[in-house]
């Protein structure tokens, strides 16, 4: 196959308010969500996942999610969006008046278990109702699909099962799918094969990568999948985050490495560089974590 041209702009998803504070030990207050939020919409963000309507039995640091989409300073072109993974969580987020949702199934059945309780096929029944609803009521829904390049409990994951995760999500009415390596395992080719073959059944220009950085391969997977024609992208500023079922998860890749290496590939993403680093530091500081972005560190040094 041809190599395919870079896209010339790409379109961030930042996941740090939701993917990325979900796991952080103390208790983050509403209000540092929100200048956080505030902030990366100032630094020309234009999709943030703001919160996540789950139980906050399971995961305590989203049991603000109310108060976080209400609370919004709401800028104009920027969407805000929630993870909804049923829906009780859907109803929840209607009601705050989010903008749009997301919802997500896994590559890998040991996964599924140990993480939602059920199998892949069960996972993806559940969303039935919730896609019912979220159409009737003209939300947008994005579907994640975790473990596409490895699971800490079945280790390799063959992309046809990636493709047929995504499928069944997409023709659900996902508009996007967002392909996660959620334990950060993958490197550039096996990252290609996967895109490929999801490519197979679901067009390109509706995939999304979320790449964590464990392995510290995750700038090389997007510029590789950057070349099959995946124009969106998922990070987190400060790269904060990780997954909490996943042991030694370190985290999502930091949304000012990306936009640093896109900004010397020439492609858009509409991003003041200098402001999102700001607000990597701000964020950080701010729940005493530290900035694991390589680049937000060598330009505040």
């Amino acid at each position: 196959m041809a190599e395919q041209q870079l896209p010339k702009s790409v379109r961030i998803v930042e996941v740090g308010p939701r993917d990325g504070l979900q796991n952080e030990k103390g208790v983050i207050s509403t209000d540092v969500k929100l200048q956080l939020i505030d902030k990366l919409a100032d630094a020309g963000v234009a999709y943030i996942e703001s919160a996540s309507f789950v139980s906050p039995k399971w995961v305590p640091q989203m049991g603000d999610a109310t108060e976080v989409i209400t609370g919004l300073n709401r800028k104009s072109g920027v969407t805000y969006a929630a993870l909804t993974p049923n829906l009780k969580g859907l109803e929840s987020a209607i009601a705050a008046g989010v903008d749009e949702v997301a919802v997500f199934g896994a590559a890998s059945e040991a996964f599924s278990q140990k993480n939602i309780n059920c199998s892949i096929a069960e996972s993806l029944e559940r969303f039935a109702p919730v896609m019912e609803l979220a159409k009737a009521n003209n939300l947008k829904v994005r579907g994640y699909v975790s473990c596409v390049l490895g699971c800490p409990y079945e280790g390799d994951i063959a992309p046809e099962k990636v493709a047929e995760v995504a499928k069944t999500l997409y023709e659900m009415g996902c508009y996007e799918i967002s392909l996660g390596d959620t334990i950060g395992v993958g490197t550039p080719l096996k990252a290609k094969a996967m895109i490929r073959e999801v490519a197979k059944v679901v067009p390109v220009e509706k995939l999304a990568a979320h790449f964590h950085d464990t392995y510290g391969q995750a700038l090389a997977n997007i510029y590789a999948v950057l070349e099959e024609g995946v124009a969106v992208v998922d990070s987190s500023v400060g790269g904060l985050g990780g997954c909490p079922y996943a042991k030694g998860a370190s985290g999502n890749v930091a949304t000012e490495d990306v936009v640093y290496m896109l900004q010397g590939l020439g492609i858009e993403t509409g991003i003041d560089l200098n402001k999102l680093v700001a607000t990597g530091n701000f964020i950080t500081e701010a729940i005493g974590s530290t900035n694991r972005s390589r680049v937000g560190l060598a330009m505040s040094s």
